[in-house]
């Protein structure tokens, strides 16, 4: 397995300048493709899922941080707050207070419920520069993040459904985690909430986890500090392992911002709150996906999808032409023109691409391409639509494979 530092920095997906800081890297427009075809993905699921986007301010007060507890519990791996116009703004650390007061901005009945709120989001770690290193460990994190807000009577069964989520796609990411862990508190640690609310989160998370049909693994001291957790981990190329998908139970916050709905008996009651988290930050997802597949990410994700190449400069236009098709389709595509070097250097050069289409002189006559697939396959040639639409519904399927003869157009 390669390492993505230095695989990322070859394929220019990604960079860094001291200018800017460490642990702040810049996504390059290869890396930025394939960043965005995660968000992509992940907007999707997570509508199809029942769950609402929002949006919310990379800053807060300090006092939303002091109600949440994160300033009590976490301020050392927070950012110092910036005074501006007598009062004191903070990064944020994480994007659940802003969801619950987003929660809290009306009144709530219990046919709302579960509210599912979702938000690919920026919160900021003040990071020790010793523990930074690539797309795996930065101080500004593009998270994934969705905060469930629902009865305690159907905690278990949010979490689970927020388990089959992670579970399917990192299917179609192609990432297989090492282990699941209950992350639960230990004797010395300092945590928030009452112990029973704590016994309460650890029993519905593994109610969860049997749902799922996880194994798991529990692990005291790695809770947060407001309740336990799942914890989906990863290892990296050396064998360095990190989380990076979770979700978790919480019955703290929703007592700290006083969250309440009314419920079928016309009464007041405080929903639970379930963070979960699909595919992690962005940063440490592509960080995996990188060195997962050597920079052959699957058709879905791949940065340039479809690279054209015309044999010679008669069939330049054709080639563009092709292009554009491939665009209008909604695929990522490329063209290396004939003065750029020979066929097989062109080609070579393209060798990350799931498909090659070489444009020659018969080619373009019959308005038909040969598709070359990256694992070495040549498929027949086919009329050039075809293949723009078939290459579509391969990747539009957002499967591994290359090519999947049976799928239904």
């Amino acid at each position: 397995m390669p390492d993505h530092r230095k695989l990322g920095r070859e394929l220019e997906l990604f960079g860094s300048d001291p200018l800017i800081g460490a642990g702040l890297p810049y996504w390059l427009p290869a890396g930025a493709a394939v960043r965005h075809a995660l968000e992509q993905y992940v907007h999707a699921i997570e509508q199809r899922a029942g769950y609402q986007h929002v949006h919310s301010p990379v800053l807060g007060k300090r006092e939303l941080y002091e109600l949440s507890g994160h300033w009590s519990h976490y301020r050392d791996d927070m950012f110092p707050p910036m005074p501006v116009g007598g009062e004191e703004l903070v990064l944020r650390p994480s994007l659940c207070p802003h969801h619950a007061l987003i929660y809290r901005s009306r009144g709530r009945s219990y046919r709302e419920l579960p509210l599912r709120l979702a938000e690919l989001g920026g919160m900021y770690r003040s990071e020790p520069s010793g523990v930074l290193g690539g797309l795996t460990r930065v101080r500004a994190i593009q998270l994934n993040d969705a905060h469930v807000f629902c009865p305690v009577s159907s905690a278990a069964e949010e979490a689970a459904a927020a388990l089959a989520l992670i579970r399917s796609a990192h299917a179609a990411m192609g990432i297989e985690p090492v282990r699941v862990r209950l992350s639960l508190p230990d004797a010395g640690g300092k945590y928030a909430g009452a112990p029973p609310d704590w016994e309460r989160s650890a029993a519905l998370l593994v109610e969860a986890l049997a749902a799922a049909g996880l194994s798991y693994e529990s692990e005291e001291g790695e809770a947060a500090f407001y309740g336990p957790k799942v914890d989906v981990q990863i290892a990296d190329a050396a064998g360095r392992e990190s989380t990076l998908s979770t979700v978790q139970i919480d019955f703290h916050q929703p007592a700290r911002f006083d969250l309440e709905y009314v419920g079928a008996d016309g009464g007041r009651h405080r929903p639970v709150m379930v963070h979960r988290s699909i595919v992690g930050s962005l940063e440490r997802a592509v960080a995996q996906l990188i060195e997962v597949h050597g920079g052959a990410f699957p058709p879905w994700l791949a940065p340039v999808q479809v690279m054209v190449v015309p044999v010679g400069p008669e069939q330049d236009e054709f080639a563009r032409g092709l292009a554009a098709r491939c665009l209008d389709a909604g695929l990522r595509v490329s063209v290396a023109a004939a003065d750029e070097g020979s066929v097989g250097a062109r080609i070579h050069a393209a060798r990350l691409a799931p498909y090659v289409v070489v444009a020659g002189a018969r080619e373009v006559a019959a308005d038909a391409v040969a598709v070359r697939l990256r694992d070495g396959r040549q498929l027949d040639p086919m009329p050039s639509a075809e293949a723009v639409a078939r290459i579509g519904r391969q990747v539009a399927a957002r499967s591994l494979e290359l090519w999947s003869p049976g799928l239904p157009g």
